[in-house]
């Protein structure tokens, strides 16, 4: 692509070489390291799932009972797998077994790995089989169908009811969106398990389970067999659960994941050192199952100033970018975020923010750019707020932005209608429409403000990125650099969640699925 921008490209291939040194740095960290929920998806993925009469759910009760009797840094595959050989019990009754006290997988004696390998294997293939049925499937769909060409018009739904949420997602698809994303409650990504089943009592969203997955992807399927129109189907793949929820979004086919690798530390005080693991396996299942994955740099616009802060997005997207390479994520799917956040009191913020998404899609030309709207600076005026919207709609199409998150001119008001939805699909298709080449009529001024502006945020984000190469991502962290929040390393909510790997571990869907597409 060749740069409107006039950008330095020596300096993108050095903040490039930057984020690549810190991920490898970080990987390092995270080979040593395994979590708690990174051992429940390996157990979710091997087929353990359901609650006990407590209401707890199984994939917990199992790698609970791993910590109590320090066995976790086995991994659940090595302990599930010697109890297999063992008890002839496939992964399910394992579990049942250990719920009900009839078995400590402490005191089951050790297999060999030749043994353990042979009967988890079976379980795995059968695992990805699955996630393959359902690539497989949308690809079909996306065969038949085809793909819109320019921005995905994306909305969200945040009832709380899963079965309402079904009713407004099924409305805002008829209307023409092509992804909708049903909203966590809210507090989600602070409980340490998932809630199992059907729910209906969310409060500024919906839980995250596995059988709402199922529930609103059968509800979509419906939808875009009518309009022969694929329905994309997004969650948020974060917080204490990360890989539980990645892995749960690959059996019931999602299509894109909120999943970001510093989201959870700096918005939801997390432990690093626990998000950073749980990242990694996370990805490499959204990067198997063909999921795109957004990430959240949008939000330090939210506690930081869009304008002098704009340096620290550009710098997260090159680190986000780096870790899901680490991960085996092709470009394709890294929805990196950013945000159209900019005060509108203040002169030329439509050139500034012009300058920053086209800045975007020229140094990530092959990513699926998440482009976010106007929320900081709405009000109750929904008519300046329907024209901040129309703006930020103008910059998704003339920089070519992928996944378009339509704003809604009541949010600052109320949750939105279904009446706002589709004036806000509205508004979106009629300046797609009308605007659908002006991107590549235009041409930016050489020592302009757009180019000038482009320029100055790349320098200063390669040069931030020189610094965190120096300090180590954790202590930049600690620093409060990203967002103007400080966490410490061992802060936040989750560290005890975290061991040291031992030399028996191993982890088979990390081995069958990094750096691998399903159906492909």
């Amino acid at each position: 692509m060749e740069s409107k921008l006039g950008l330095n490209m020596e300096l993108v291939n050095q903040a490039r070489q930057s984020a690549a040194k810190v991920a490898d740095d970080v990987q390092v960290f995270i080979d040593q390291h395994t979590t708690v929920t990174v051992e429940r998806a390996v157990c979710r993925l091997l087929g353990v799932d359901g609650v006990n009469d407590m209401d707890v759910p199984m994939p917990n009760v199992v790698v609970d009972h791993l910590l109590a009797v320090s066995l976790l840094p086995a991994g659940a595959a090595w302990a599930i797998g010697n109890a297999m050989v063992e008890t002839g019990k496939d992964p399910q009754a394992v579990a049942e077994a250990v719920d009900s006290g009839e078995l400590d997988l402490s005191k089951v004696p050790a297999h060999s790995d030749e043994e353990i390998r042979a009967v988890i294997d079976p379980v795995v293939r059968a695992t990805v089989e699955r996630i393959n049925k359902n690539v497989a499937k949308r690809n079909a769909y996306l065969k038949e169908w085809g793909d819109r060409e320019g921005p995905y018009l994306y909305i969200i739904v945040a009832t709380g009811n899963i079965y309402e949420d079904i009713i407004q997602a099924k409305a805002g698809a008829k209307q023409g969106a092509d992804i909708i994303a049903v909203i966590r409650t809210t507090g989600q990504s602070l409980l340490d398990y998932v809630p199992y089943g059907a729910t209906t009592e969310g409060f500024g969203g919906t839980y995250a389970t596995q059988e709402n997955f199922r529930l609103m992807r059968a509800a979509l399927d419906e939808v875009g067999e009518e309009q022969h129109r694929y329905i994309r189907l997004c969650n948020y793949c974060s917080g204490l659960c990360m890989p539980e929820i990645a892995a749960m979004g690959a059996l019931e086919r999602l299509d894109v994941m909120l999943n970001d690798a510093l989201y959870g530390i700096l918005f939801r005080d997390i432990n690093m050192q626990r998000t950073i693991v749980d990242q990694f396996f996370s990805r490499v299942i959204n990067g198997y199952a063909g999921v795109i994955i957004n990430t959240g740099e949008d939000n330090y616009l939210t506690t930081d100033d869009a304008i002098t802060s704009a340096h620290t997005v550009l710098a997260s997207q090159f680190l986000n970018e780096a870790f899901a390479k680490t991960a085996g994520m092709r470009e394709e799917q890294m929805g990196l975020g950013h945000a159209f956040e900019m005060d509108p009191a203040v002169e030329d913020t439509f050139l500034y923010e012009l300058a920053q998404a086209q800045m975007a899609r020229e140094i990530f030309p092959n990513a699926p750019l998440k482009y976010m709207p106007p929320t900081k600076f709405m009000t109750g005026n929904i008519f300046r707020g329907h024209i901040q919207d129309a703006l930020f709609n103008m910059v998704t199409i003339l920089t070519g932005q992928k996944l378009c998150l339509l704003g809604m001119m009541t949010e600052a008001i109320h949750t939105p209608f279904m009446s706002d939805r589709a004036l806000s699909i509205e508004n979106a298709q009629y300046i797609f429409r009308t605007m659908k080449d002006l991107g590549s009529e235009l041409t930016y001024k050489e020592n302009g403000i757009i180019r000038n502006r482009a320029n100055e945020v790349l320098t200063k984000a390669t040069d931030l990125l020189k610094e965190i190469e120096k300090l180590g991502l954790f202590t930049t962290i600690e620093k409060g650099i990203f967002a103007d929040v400080k966490r410490p390393k061992d802060g936040g909510k989750g560290l005890a969640g975290v061991v040291v790997k031992d030399d028996k571990y191993f982890n088979p869907f990390v081995e069958v699925m990094k750096g691998k597409v399903a159906a492909e």
